[in-house]
């Protein structure tokens, strides 16, 4: 998947992942894709959850060895 930022949150504990994201986003125009790269586990489901309470798209994640990669699409 093409995204148009990526974000490199490995090693970063909650809430991080989640503040660095939602200013990542916010550089972004509606409809461009955010690649987000965390190891934090808890970023799994805060990372959804905020995705869909904002109105944001998780398009696709995935998790390869204790990393994971979301892509989200600005609303």
């Amino acid at each position: 998947m093409n995204a148009n930022k990526v974000l490199d949150v490995k090693g970063l504990a909650c809430p991080m992942p989640l503040v660095k994201t939602k200013k990542a986003l916010n550089e972004l125009n509606p409809g461009e894709i955010l690649e987000v790269i965390a190891t934090d586990k808890g970023a799994k489901t805060d990372l959804a959850a905020w995705s869909k309470s904002t109105g944001n798209e998780l398009v696709d994640m995935k998790e390869e060895q204790d990393v994971f990669t979301f892509y989200i699409k600005k609303a």
